[in-house]
């Protein structure tokens, strides 16, 4: 993980198209800027970054399953459910099923997981829009190569 830049997802573990489900590995930094204001003295990944690890989970295997024709934002978040902390150095397991694509949006159920306990879940919904330029689908498709999303997914 790298919080700073909001890039949460370290590597893609598993992609499974006929399920439509994608788990991904993350490791939470022993040390960020982050966990100096949350909270000092006990530091705590804070429950927003817990969401955005599991939307970009989600993120991923809607660019894989459309190979990269479009870029999911995020749009809503349903039924978040944070069930515990998570602390420096903890690694994390999400996962995302796709339950819905169509009509320019796209919605996943994303789960995370702490030492196979899990920590968090919501419905997440996405807008589907065209990339708004090459340069952003081309760093995209570079961070997927380098969080090793199957190559049969990632067409530049």
């Amino acid at each position: 993980m790298r919080l700073e830049y909001f890039r949460m997802i370290d590597r893609v573990v598993a992609l499974d198209s006929a399920a439509r489900t994608i788990t991904a590995g993350c490791l939470v930094p022993e040390a960020s800027p982050i966990f100096e204001g949350h909270f000092p003295g006990y530091p705590l990944l804070p429950g927003v970054l817990m969401i955005e690890t599991m939307a970009q989970a989600g993120g991923w295997l809607i660019m894989a399953m459309q190979r990269f024709s479009n870029i999911p934002f995020l749009a809503q978040v349903k039924d978040a459910k944070l069930r515990s902390f998570i602390t420096p150095g903890q690694p994390l397991t999400a996962h995302a099923e796709l339950v819905h694509e169509g009509s320019g949006y796209a919605v996943a159920n994303g789960r995370l997981f702490a030492e196979a306990a899990l920590t968090a879940e919501a419905e997440i919904r996405y807008r589907l829009v065209s990339f708004p330029n090459e340069a952003l689908r081309n760093e995209m498709l570079t961070v997927a190569r380098a969080i090793a999303l199957p190559e049969a997914f990632v067409h530049a």
